[in-house]
């Protein structure tokens, strides 16, 4: 009795609070897979977050206990385990709470509230020193970013991204519906012929910076060009269906859209399946969105350092 009772008074505590009540029901209806303490505590930690605007627990804790008339150590640890294995936490029916399954609802839910067909994800690595690497995939909104998928790895480990990418883009992939404009952005460190070939076999369309150290041979043409040779001036533009790289095993075929903007100390040269009359060397600007994301999320938010 004590226990359904302490429940019964952690509910109509929050029932008090219209907007966190409010904010509960809408984490549970977007994260229908979430149970029912899960979803709660979820909301907690997110209403919490965006109102002190800060990821510490024990902020976040004492702001809640004081909206709540609760005590700051019984919500902190409410916090903690929900971050914790099942292991870790106290109660025979606790679960581990698994970040990927959020992240098919999560874009869901930013594609109820999208307001047109056409939207951009971009694909990045951020890491922390020496440690970790974080890839990302978010949408980018109102030069902004909203991370929709993410892994944290060990740092320097080559290699042991290609799984990870191809897992992330295959989780959010049925959030966004298929008569939808999708057009996905990653910067140079990222270019891989796999990585462009699977964005298409999703029905998406690649927009993927490479280095200017390739060579490409425009369509019914029998020459290979340095791609420093097709843009050689600011505000120069260039763009062709062809084949990109000399190499066999490298080789694609593309568009190539280049373009100097005034301002840059080189070039974008960017490959894409779509046709050369639609698209937009100026879509790749987008990218630039989620460095402004991560700079909020690591030491303008998370505190990462």
């Amino acid at each position: 009795m004590k226990v359904a009772n302490h429940s019964w008074k952690q509910e109509d505590a929050m029932s008090r609070q219209p907007g966190l009540s409010e904010w509960i029901d809408l984490v549970s209806t977007h994260m229908p897979h979430l149970s029912v303490p899960q979803a709660r505590v979820l909301a907690l930690w997110s209403y919490g977050i965006a109102l002190t605007r800060s990821c510490g627990r024990l902020t976040v804790a004492t702001f809640l206990a004081l909206l709540m008339r609760q005590k700051v150590a019984t919500v902190e640890q409410r916090l903690y385990e929900w971050c914790c294995p099942a292991a870790h936490k106290a109660g025979g029916k606790r679960q581990t709470v698994d970040v990927t399954t959020c992240f098919m609802p999560l874009l869901g839910w930013v594609v109820a509230l999208w307001a047109s067909t056409q939207m951009a994800l971009a694909l990045d690595a951020t890491s922390l020193g020496a440690r970790f690497v974080v890839l990302t995939v978010s949408v980018v909104y109102r030069g902004c970013a909203i991370p929709v998928a993410w892994t944290v790895l060990p740092a320097n480990q080559p290699g042991a991204w290609r799984r990870e990418w191809l897992r992330m883009l295959r989780q959010v992939r049925p959030a966004i519906p298929p008569d939808w404009t999708v057009v996905v952005l990653a910067d140079r460190g990222l270019w891989a012929r796999w990585l462009f070939r699977r964005m298409v076999k999703l029905g998406w369309h690649p927009l993927l910076r490479i280095n200017q150290s390739a060579k490409f041979r425009p369509a019914g043409q029998s020459r290979w060009y340095w791609l420093r040779e097709l843009v050689r001036d600011v505000n120069q533009c260039w763009c062709s269906r062809g084949t990109a790289f000399v190499s066999a095993e490298c080789r694609l075929d593309c568009t190539l859209v280049a373009w100097w903007g005034e301002g840059y100390t080189e070039p974008w040269f960017l490959l894409t399946d779509l046709a050369p009359e639609g698209c937009d060397a100026a879509w790749y600007g987008l990218r630039g969105w989620c460095e402004q994301g991560l700079k909020c999320f690591k030491r303008g938010g998370w505190q990462w350092q």
